[in-house]
């Protein structure tokens, strides 16, 4: 069975590359170069190129304060594109694996969010990934939604490096500890994706549908960064100790007000698919020792 891939040169893009290529898996990661998801052309050349049996899509817009004033570009990549990917999967009859996000809830809930919640998204980034899962849903019957949170891997820009970095020229930092979810490493998320695929390869079927998958333990940002300073420090990235102070959202002004609640229940995933999603220490260890 051949996956192929879009959106290589981002976190979970990079993951699966990496990890299929160490598993032996006929796994092709393409570059928006050579895969412009927003363009059906494009993707009827790789679909015509490549014969994949699956698509994996891992490419999104993800910058979430910026998607307020870039609400086209948002919309272009997370919902219209979404759409062109699930159009060309239901005509060459293949099941399109899509990642999502636990944006598209409002937050509002005080235990973990099932499958089965009403979603609720409150900004454009957060609407545009909600309107892209609903465009999968109407076109196309085989398909798997993932909803991840806190995606943080060793490629691109995320919360564990920018902390690190920041931690290296300052003694205090000052972190938000109002909003709880569960950080979900790339490679995590990969694994996982993988995982179905192996399971649609070998019995040719899947239990469709929507899923959540994070890493535990629930934490706040707060503690989140703790543990990545501490890590970071006993393994020298860090050379001086670093006092990580708690804020309440409000004292952290953005353009986009954030779920306080980001939890998500892989109880579903975990059933149907024996995806077990681990602890994110490890993870973060991974990417530390990718800096040092």
């Amino acid at each position: 069975m051949r996956i192929l891939v879009a959106g290589a040169q981002g976190q979970v893009g990079s993951a699966l590359a990496q990890l299929g290529q160490q598993q032996g898996v006929d796994l092709i990661a393409l570059p928006r170069t050579e895969l412009d998801i927003t363009d059906a052309a494009s993707i009827a050349r790789a679909f015509a190129r490549f014969t994949p049996d699956l698509l994996i899509n891992a490419a999104a817009y993800t910058a979430v304060d910026k998607a307020e004033t870039e609400s086209q570009a948002a919309y272009l990549i997370n919902e219209t594109a979404v759409s062109l990917l699930a159009d060309a999967c239901a005509k060459a009859d293949i099941p399109l694996l899509h990642i999502s996000t636990d944006y598209v809830f409002d937050g509002s809930k005080t235990d973990a969010y099932t499958e089965a919640d009403v979603v609720n998204p409150l900004a454009v980034y957060a609407k545009s990934k909600e309107a892209g899962e609903r465009a999968v849903r109407e076109r196309l019957k085989r398909h798997i939604i993932m909803r991840t949170s806190w995606v943080f891997g060793e490629q691109g820009n995320n919360f564990v490096k920018t902390m690190v970095r920041l931690a290296k020229d300052r003694d205090r930092l000052t972190v938000v500890a109002d909003q709880f979810g569960g950080p979900s490493s790339a490679r995590a998320i990969a694994q996982a994706l993988l995982k179905i695929a192996a399971h649609y390869k070998a019995s040719g079927d899947a239990p469709w549908g929507t899923y959540h998958f994070s890493q535990t333990p629930y934490v706040s940002w707060h503690q989140f960064a703790q543990v990545i300073i501490d890590k970071a420090i006993t393994k020298g990235l860090v050379d001086h100790p670093v006092d990580v102070a708690p804020i309440p959202s409000s004292a952290f002004p953005t353009p986009v007000e954030r779920p306080k609640n980001s939890r998500l229940n892989t109880a579903h995933i975990e059933a149907m698919f024996a995806v077990v999603p681990g602890e994110w220490g490890v993870d973060v260890d991974r990417v530390l020792n990718s800096l040092v």
